[in-house]
């Protein structure tokens, strides 16, 4: 245990790290820098500074990465239309790559001898971030108290009491006894009363977005302009990645957008239940896709969706910094250079259904597409085109009629 002299922790704030912050101290008798990463947490990092020093921390490290992580983690996997499992947009997972690459950052600068964090060994975060210090350090020591044998707080209980013990504050309470994550991508809820899956989530515990059915009788319109797959400003105003965001955050949340309820398959092997709040980039996946829609040749555009689910499983168990991800997201971005152009986008009681296209690279033809009469598309090439294409399929008919004596 003496080998561990200094330790960067990625801290939060919220009970985990705090509790590990102290119980590193007591068990390693080590010096603890504390890491936060701001990427869109909001007011919940007021108090991180002064909580860190008055648990024990010799120092902490506040790094503002929110356009970072805008720019370089949510829009190319924006620009892949990634859903996991066809529902879950990623927020959590996004967010995992960028801050364990700043945490090993911090760690070689400050000559430390181990990075800790405080995941869980049932969750994916833990395989999140390691996977990523290993990539980016891959001799580093990672202290994962959670799955050593010296950790005795194995229940939300013990950990309270713990806290307790060493005034330490904490923002989990037995009347709101779920887990959040926040970032500028979303908000997530898991654990508590969202562990029973029939159990419907509480109004009062969604943070970012009002309930559909209080949403304005009204509907929010917004226009989102793209340029080679990225969003760049909303109805007509430039914004930074990390701002724009923000502020279709906020157009969504009033209207009710985004709001999502699943259970998914960690990787770990388990399902778990996962309550979601995503309204801006709800917003800017229907946005991207119609953009995409007049844009991208049909046959990229299918090989693309193709590679998506892969993608999707990619960001989700942490393989971020893989080969692989690297050269899909090679492939991807390749097929955004005529993604420009702009989607004007509905927003009502918790809907967001896209309602106009416009690029000046479409690739939509209305004098072909008409349902009058045209001059450029002959109507009669389809009989040879049908013919052709339908070849195998009567081949396979006449042979199960002979099959079956027909």
């Amino acid at each position: 245990m003496s080998e561990f002299k200094k330790v960067v922790l990625a801290y939060s704030g919220g009970l985990d790290t705090s509790v590990i912050l102290k119980w590193l101290q007591e068990q390693y008798q080590c010096e603890v820098i504390a890491f936060a990463a701001d990427v869109g947490q909001g007011e919940e990092l007021d108090p991180v500074r002064e909580k860190a020093m008055k648990t024990g921390a010799s120092k902490i490290y506040i790094e503002d990465l929110r356009e970072e992580f805008v720019r370089d983690y949510i829009f190319p996997m924006l620009r892949a239309n990634a859903l996991y499992e066809g529902t879950y947009m990623l927020g959590t997972s996004i967010a995992r790559p960028l801050i364990a690459k700043k945490q090993v950052e911090i760690a070689i600068a400050e000559g430390a001898d181990a990075i800790a964090h405080g995941a869980t060994g049932k969750g994916n975060d833990q395989v999140r971030f390691e996977l990523t210090a290993y990539a980016i350090k891959p001799d580093i020591k990672i202290i994962a108290p959670w799955r050593q044998s010296n950790w005795e707080l194995t229940s939300r209980t013990a950990m309270l009491d713990y806290a307790a013990k060493h005034g330490i504050d904490v923002p989990v309470t037995a009347a709101k006894p779920y887990s959040s994550d926040r970032n500028l991508l979303h908000i997530s809820f898991e654990g508590g009363i969202l562990e029973d899956p029939w159990n419907e989530p509480l109004d009062d515990m969604f943070l970012l977005s009002v309930s559909p059915e209080k949403a304005p009788d009204k509907p929010t319109y917004v226009e989102i302009d793209y340029e080679q797959g990225n969003p760049v400003a909303v109805d007509g105003k430039k914004m930074s990645p990390a701002d724009l965001l923000a502020h279709l955050n906020k157009l969504g949340g009033a209207n009710g957008v985004g709001r999502v309820d699943i259970v998914e398959n960690r990787y770990v092997g388990m399902k778990s239940r996962g309550v979601y709040e995503t309204p801006g980039g709800t917003i800017l996946h229907a946005a991207h896709r119609a953009v995409e829609s007049l844009t991208v040749d049909r046959e990229v555009m299918h090989f693309k969706d193709s590679m998506m689910p892969k993608y999707a499983e990619l960001v989700y168990n942490g393989y971020w910094f893989a080969p692989e991800r690297e050269m899909m997201q090679t492939a991807i971005d390749e097929s955004q250079k005529n993604v420009t152009g702009t989607a004007r986008v509905k927003l009502y009681k918790g809907t967001c259904s896209v309602v106009g296209r416009k690029s000046p690279y479409s690739l939509y033809r209305e004098d072909i597409a008409t349902f009058e009469k045209d001059s450029v598309y002959q109507q009669a090439d389809a009989t040879g085109f049908i013919r052709l294409n339908s070849l195998r399929l009567r081949v396979q008919a006449t042979a199960k009629r002979k099959q079956h004596g027909g």
